[in-house]
């Protein structure tokens, strides 16, 4: 809420307890900050070192530049959507994917809100247009889904065609699994007080000054609201074609490693080296409603 003077300060429930937050103070209060890291149950104390990160990443892009070619050589597609509350590091995670990759044969798509022309076709029309053709790779930030979240918490979208959107959606997914596109769902969850820690980057430093959006701004006393929509979305579309993979994205390093993982262990290419892949960090990577 803003007050007389322009204050954006909200009052939220944290764990029972009522907390002043005031994004526009260049002060992170300490129970942000303390708290930040391991919350919503994330199980690490403490970041993996950049050094690690670096390393890993690295040998994992490699084997990224390896399935590229091979895809091109045998006509495979890839599309991956990347879900998650605002601020959870969609969009540096597919920068961790697609910066080593070739462009021509590696898109992002992340669509801003439709047009007239657009609202009135099917809801699915303006997403299938950018779906990869044979040897593409495409990865979306935010997709159909926003009909699962964001639109119902804000109001873009009846409560008939919220419902109506996940009955069909699961009928929808399986057209693309049965085209042979390799389909994954990425749902990045993090704790509320890393969520009000990243809001607070975001306002504070210049660089990142352009990611904070009023959407953020409305996000901040809707926790509640979002928690039950993506647990909605979860139990109605989660599927055996076409499950969600659930990253604890708290620490975006081990995030993006373990979705590059995943993506590399679920397809063939030539030259795959699982060595250099590693294993999936069980405890940042689930599947279904499972650690929610």
């Amino acid at each position: 809420m803003v007050d007389s003077e322009g204050s954006r300060a909200v009052e939220l429930d944290i764990g029972g307890k009522l907390r002043v937050f005031d994004i526009d103070d260049p002060k992170l209060p300490d129970w942000i900050d303390e708290a930040a890291l391991t919350s919503g149950n994330f199980p690490y104390k403490k970041k993996l070192k950049s050094e690690d990160y670096d390393d890993e990443l690295t040998a994992l892009q490699i084997e990224l530049v390896k399935a590229q070619i091979s895809m091109r050589q045998t006509g495979q597609r890839i599309m991956a959507l990347f879900e998650g509350r605002d601020a959870a590091g969609k969009g540096g995670s597919i920068f961790s994917i697609h910066s080593a990759l070739n462009p021509r044969y590696a898109r992002v798509v992340a669509l801003t809100k439709p047009t007239e022309t657009e609202a009135g076709q099917w809801y699915f029309q303006r997403y299938v247009t950018h779906f990869p053709t044979k040897g593409e790779m495409v990865l979306f930030d935010r997709s159909w889904y926003n009909r699962a979240g964001v639109e119902p918490v804000m109001g873009f979208c009846s409560p008939e065609e919220h419902k109506h959107f996940l009955r069909v959606v699961p009928s929808f997914e399986q057209l693309i699994v049965d085209d042979k596109i390799h389909f994954f769902k990425f749902w990045l969850n993090i704790g509320r007080e890393m969520q009000l820690k990243r809001f607070h980057d975001r306002r504070h430093d210049p660089l990142k000054t352009w990611k904070l959006s009023p959407m953020d701004i409305a996000a901040l006393t809707k926790w509640k609201d979002y928690t039950q929509m993506r647990d909605l979305m979860i139990e109605k579309t989660h599927t055996k074609f076409a499950p969600w993979t659930v990253v604890r994205a708290n620490d975006k390093r081990r995030a993006r490693l373990n979705i590059i993982r995943h993506i590399l262990l679920t397809i063939d290419y030539d030259g795959k080296d699982k060595k250099a892949i590693g294993e999936i960090d069980n405890k940042i990577l689930s599947f279904g409603a499972d650690d929610l």
